[in-house]
């Protein structure tokens, strides 16, 4: 069971890291952002975020403590990357709204944690995959969630053309003020 939810979690990851890749070397085709925000667009973007998360945390609970990480490890730093990631990320999502975190065009959104980074959500996106692998202690969780962060990382590549096509130099002032994570 574990090797068929680790392939699952690689294959989830693959797919959404070539669909970026593909909008970063063809931007006129790209398929993130979308090119158009349709009532499909939310179960393209969802459905395989939300399976990837599920995948890390059955592996996690599944394969708990299977790496030897000390205790203090694992939940002095697990603990607070997973809390402090969750803050960051639904603190956004609702200023931001779900449409438009899930790729539908809105405004240039500047304050709260975006005057720190200019991908807050991305960074705590990687905090709760990094502080899962950790606290649980599972390889899988490990293998699939590096993955994930692979996806993270590579994403804002293929945004930032979009963002400076909608939001001109509005976002080309923003970009050479804040930095892209952190």
């Amino acid at each position: 069971m574990e090797m068929v939810l680790i392939i699952t979690g690689l294959v989830i990851a693959a797919g959404t890291l070539a669909a970026i890749l593909w909008s970063i070397a063809y931007p006129a085709r790209r398929l993130w952002p979308p090119q158009r925000y349709t009532l499909v667009t939310p179960f393209m973007v969802w459905v395989p975020t939300f399976t990837l998360f599920g995948i890390l945390i059955v592996l996690g609970v599944t394969y708990w403590g299977g790496l030897a990480f000390p205790h203090w490890l694992r939940f002095g730093v697990g603990i607070p990357l997973i809390v402090l990631g969750n803050v960051i990320v639904w603190a956004e999502v609702a200023q931001f709204g779900i449409a438009q975190t899930g790729g539908a065009k809105g405004s240039l959104r500047t304050g709260g944690m975006y005057r720190y980074s200019r991908n807050p959500q991305y960074v705590g996106d990687i905090a709760m995959i990094m502080g899962w692998s950790v606290m649980s202690a599972s390889a899988g969780a490990a293998i699939v969630g590096l993955a994930g962060v692979a996806v993270l990382v590579v994403a804002p590549f293929a945004e930032e053309p979009w963002l400076t096509a909608q939001y001109g130099t509005g976002f080309e002032d923003y970009r050479a003020k804040v930095r892209r994570f952190l």
